[in-house]
């Protein structure tokens, strides 16, 4: 397939005749919650109800497109049925979402910093390993992993910032989340929300090619927080490769629970395959069933449930098992094509639905992307400050980073993230929160 064809709105897959395995899918999501996954928002709207968004200033911080301190804003985005979210112009984080139980009590779901200094600081510093928590961020330009740093393209071999384990991870040493957005306030039919805007230079971390990039978070009144990318490659001559993603944390029962509450929620990912890693955590190149191993949610599990099960089979032939390279979930589900039953809002494809029992929230989780890295927040180790105060430890938070596969553009068999010159991307997610009664 040629670039021309490749490069995409990361399109969105054709409806296909309903498969038995997604079929099964469809009926165990119903089981874990056609209440907690389909239910109304628990406060009804009243009368004319429009979502708002309102903003205020929250420091400033340097940017180096910029070359100088640039303000940065806060916006609230609020529909009219409990559901709420901060978003910074830093960085596009999401620092809070709050969104209501089955007691109608809102809760912040997503794990977060409570001041800029703290995400300029902890989030993604600078740094040649591991680079940080990543919390609420957009990445770029690339999201997950590119092996050692280096891919071909225009007929040049390109060099990427080391940050993670011997690879380039989540756009390189300074990505999309180190930098001051321009941002704007928008409404529309029976939504609101802010759009970010940046314009990531040629040779930006390495990468190929002039990229304007637009996000919009908003929200509406059927609980649903939606993100827009678009990408535009502003190069007459040069293509690049993009893959963007939101790396929020979702903690169901509040990110101010108790240490391992994540693990208790339980989990349903609408995928048959996924891809194995290396040590260094960089896919083998092929996709394997997740039939019989700790890696199958086409049923609803428990997060913990099978996290520490070494001994159970992978289907994979790496030398070590997954969950003790990842140590517990990090990996990228290879979703299921889209079908009539698992169709959603805008058409989406269903990535992923979890639900905290205790609370009754759930979380469904809508794309257009062919995968999603499911991270159960293996390397939170409790030297993180949470937003409340508390410290993060493993089992705070889990993330549905919706995505291309990571290092595609080492893997010809991979969907492609090339975008070729004067050419543009668009995707789409949603989280889309609901509580049983």
């Amino acid at each position: 397939m040629s670039d021309e064809t490749r490069h995409r709105r990361f399109g969105r897959r054709a409806r296909i005749g309903a498969v038995s395995a997604v079929t099964a899918i469809a009926a165990a999501a119903g089981a874990f919650g056609a209440t907690a996954a389909a239910a109304a928002p628990a406060r009804p709207a009243g009368g004319n109800c429009s979502p708002s968004v309102t903003s205020q200033p929250f420091g400033s911080a340097f940017d180096s497109f910029a070359h100088k301190i640039l303000p940065v804003y806060r916006f609230t985005l609020s529909n009219c049925r409990g559901l709420s979210a901060k978003i910074l112009s830093y960085g596009g984080i999401v620092q809070e979402i709050k969104a209501p139980g089955r007691n109608g009590q809102e809760t912040d779901v997503v794990l977060g910093f409570k001041t800029l200094a703290d995400y300029i600081k902890f989030d993604s510093p600078p740094v040649t390993a591991n680079g940080g928590p990543y919390f609420g961020e957009i990445i770029g330009r690339y999201g997950n992993r590119i092996a050692k740093g280096t891919f071909k393209l225009n007929g040049t071999t390109y060099h990427l910032p080391i940050n993670n384990n011997g690879n380039s991870l989540h756009g390189g040493l300074v990505g999309f989340g180190n930098h001051v957005w321009a941002a704007k306030q928008t409404h529309g039919k029976g939504t609101a929300g802010v759009q970010l805007t940046l314009v990531s230079p040629n040779g930006d971390q390495g990468y190929p090619a002039t990229l304007k990039v637009v996000v919009t978070y908003t929200v509406n009144n059927a609980g649903q927080l939606a993100i827009h990318y678009t990408a535009a490659n502003e190069s007459k001559t040069l293509a690049t490769v993009v893959n963007l993603t939101n790396h929020s944390y979702f903690n169901l029962a509040g990110q101010g629970s108790a240490a391992g509450s994540a693990y208790s929620q339980k989990l349903l990912i609408n995928a048959a395959k996924y891809t194995p890693t290396d040590a260094t955590q960089i896919p083998l190149g092929y996709n394997v069933p997740v039939a019989g191993t700790p890696f199958d949610f086409t049923t609803p599990h428990t997060i913990g449930s099978r996290i520490d099960d070494v001994s159970a089979p992978d289907n994979a032939p790496a030398a070590d098992n997954q969950l003790l390279i990842a140590q517990g979930y990090d990996h990228n589900w290879v979703l299921n094509k889209q079908t009539h039953a698992t169709t959603g809002p805008d058409g989406l494809n269903l990535a992923a639905r979890a639900w905290d029992p205790g609370s009754g929230r759930a979380l469904t989780v809508w794309t257009d992307q062919p995968g999603v890295q499911f991270y159960s927040g293996n390397f939170l180790n409790g030297t993180l400050v949470g937003i409340t105060g508390q410290t993060y430890r493993q089992g705070a938070g889990y993330t549905f980073e919706t995505q291309h596969f990571p290092n595609s553009p080492n893997q010809p068999n991979f969907p492609s993230t090339v975008l070729g010159p004067r050419k543009v991307l668009n995707s789409t997610t949603i989280f889309a929160f609901s509580s049983s009664r």
